[in-house]
């Protein structure tokens, strides 16, 4: 069973490892160019929401409750994400 230490660990490694993916791909593209605040407003957003469904998961006890609730952060993390990226929602 997975302790919720391991689980917050998890969590916040996934969160780590995709604010790499941008960080290495700008190393050898320039097609991917972002800033400090790119980073630091993507790092808010993923560990953020994170932090969220962690709080969550220990929390709230009925199961379908969860499940629902860390489906509409991570659902509005798309939708944010989205918007900052190329501004489809206007």
């Amino acid at each position: 069973m997975i302790t919720p230490n391991k689980r917050l660990i998890a969590i916040m490694a996934t969160a780590t490892i995709i604010l790499l993916i941008p960080l290495i791909a700008m190393q050898f593209t320039n097609e991917v160019d972002w800033g400090l605040l790119d980073f630091l407003v993507a790092g808010i957003l993923l560990f953020g929401t994170g932090f969220a469904c962690e709080i969550v998961l220990r929390k709230v006890k009925n199961i379908k409750y969860r499940i629902v609730i860390c489906a509409v952060l991570l659902v509005t993390l798309f939708i944010i994400w989205v918007e900052l990226a190329v501004g489809m929602i206007s």
